[in-house]
């Protein structure tokens, strides 16, 4: 027959098998899917773990030093963190257990750099540092304490983490150099006093400016008006003991100092 005369009705049957062999492999295929989709369920997008962009130096080189003749047995610490991206240093110096009932004090010395415009309010500030004791029910002083820093705000606020205790905290930020001296000082039972804090903080010095001579001007400045805990006869008291501060025992003769 001349293929011009070929009826397509004889190629129907062809072609007819063909998309059901078409379908069938479709049919298949959805359900080897549809198995594979009920056997592994389908993991939602993972969000990534927040990371911190404070780096911990490894092994810090102290530039500051707290000397405390009263807790000569009391664990220190001293700890630099610089910011990753705007390359702000913190110097966190720390005395005593951190949860405990018995005193602990923390005195942090921040010098931003390119990761903040200003500093925060004390509240705030306080607020984001101490996040690991659980602060609660922060109040600012309406009078700060006199040290020899200048004023210092002051902040009290209760833990609601580990050991329960009442805590003085403190700060002040100055604009040149740019430099905030913050902390607290916790114990348990009683709040701690505000001249006791501030015979603490008497006690902070500066080891070394490095490359920041403003830095050194400051804490010099600041020696002029050391009150060396009430007692400004530095000949006959150059560190008097403050029996309340960490409860010494008069045999001590060595101060404790973080950063040496």
């Amino acid at each position: 027959m001349h293929p011009a005369l070929h009826s397509w009705r004889d190629d129907l049957p062809a072609a007819l098998i063909r998309l059901l062999a078409y379908l069938a492999g479709l049919a298949l295929l959805s359900i080897v899917l549809a198995h594979f989709f009920q056997s592994n369920p389908v993991i939602g997008g993972i969000t990534p773990a927040y990371r911190s962009p404070w780096i911990e130096v490894e092994k810090p080189f102290p530039a500051f030093a707290l000397a405390i003749p009263e807790a000569a047995d009391a664990p220190a610490s001293y700890a630099i963190r610089r910011h990753g991206d705007g390359n702000g240093r913190k110097d966190i110096l720390t005395l005593g257990e951190a949860d405990s009932t018995a005193p602990f004090l923390q005195v942090e010395i921040y010098r931003p750099g390119a990761e903040i415009d200003s500093f925060a309010a004390p509240e705030a500030e306080i607020a984001a540092s101490a996040a690991r004791l659980g602060p609660v029910n922060l109040a600012r002083s309406s009078e700060a304490l006199d040290s020899k820093f200048g004023p210092l705000a002051i902040v009290t606020f209760a833990t609601s983490v580990g050991a329960p205790r009442q805590c003085l905290a403190f700060a002040r930020a100055f604009a040149n150099p740019r430099l905030q001296i913050s902390g607290w000082f916790c114990q348990g039972g009683t709040p701690v006093e505000r001249s006791t804090l501030g015979c603490a903080l008497d006690r902070l010095t500066l080891l070394s400016a490095g490359s920041e001579p403003k830095v050194g001007a400051l804490f010099a400045q600041a020696e002029l008006h050391r009150s060396y805990c009430g007692q400004r006869e530095t000949i006959l008291a150059p560190t008097p003991k403050h029996k309340v501060l960490w409860k010494a025992l008069e045999t001590r003769a060595e101060p404790r100092r973080i950063g040496r």
